[in-house]
């Protein structure tokens, strides 16, 4: 058996990327619409977003049936018809099976921010983004019941090494807004609670949702959370003084 943290021994082992499919772990994560595949380019990118697809599709739906735990990488390889070593030049760990689906996510707080438009400030532009998210029911946000990816969420946060992985990628979105912010000690600072809140109210939504409530049953309480999320992030924890 594979333990949960095994990791290739190769340094120049690839970065893990996102990719969606059509069998029962693909539907997780393309309706979930968290992945999207390596950088589009040529031949060559078209071949390796096909085989991350193929391997995480193999991946995830074996864990989905049996348990991250009980599948071993070996057996993964085997049923995506490469070698473990090959498997380990695309996901460096066995979490990256699962959680390479949120790669493309990693920087989307920092994208906000860089995209915003000239008169929008970068926590207005994080809560349009985020109040988006919630309107589309965007898993992300938490607010999705498609079952393929509450099966999926359930996974996820229901294997404390996948939990413990998925704040190393919580860890680096964090690092990127920081930098989008500007790079300094106050930006870190303020990275570090954007990223903090957007977590909490993600899965506040989905812990709901894991109790028998319907992404629109939970959508307006979602939103109210969100407004006064930002309302806080805004005016800090103190309350404000009247005047």
């Amino acid at each position: 058996m594979v333990m949960s943290g095994e990791k290739a021994g190769n340094s120049d082992s690839a970065r893990p990327g996102t990719g969606t499919g059509t069998g029962t772990g693909a539907a997780a994560g393309a309706d979930a619409g968290i992945g999207g595949g390596p950088a589009r380019g040529g031949l060559r990118e078209r071949k390796k977003r096909l085989t991350y697809q193929a391997v995480s599709d193999a991946a995830v739906t074996m864990f989905l049936e049996r348990g991250f735990d009980k599948v071993s990488v070996a057996e993964v390889a085997a049923a995506a018809d490469i070698s473990k070593p090959t498997l380990f030049r695309y996901f460096p760990a066995k979490e990256d099976l699962v959680l390479h689906r949120f790669a493309d996510h990693e920087d989307e707080a920092a994208r906000v921010v860089t995209g915003r438009s000239p008169d929008e400030t970068p926590l207005d532009a994080l809560r349009r983004n985020f109040l988006a998210g919630l309107d589309r029911r965007d898993p992300v946000t938490g607010l999705c019941d498609i079952p393929e990816v509450l099966a999926f969420l359930r996974l996820l946060y229901g294997t404390p090494s996948l939990v413990a992985r998925l704040h190393a990628y919580q860890g680096r979105s964090e690092t990127a807004l920081a930098r989008a912010l500007g790079g300094g000690v106050p930006d870190r600072l303020a990275a570090g609670q954007i990223i903090a809140v957007l977590r909490i109210l993600a899965l506040e939504n989905w812990r709901r949702i894991d109790a028998g409530e319907s992404a629109d049953r939970v959508y307006a309480g979602a939103v109210q959370s969100a407004e006064q999320a930002f309302v806080q992030l805004r005016t800090g924890l103190e309350p404000q003084r009247r005047g």
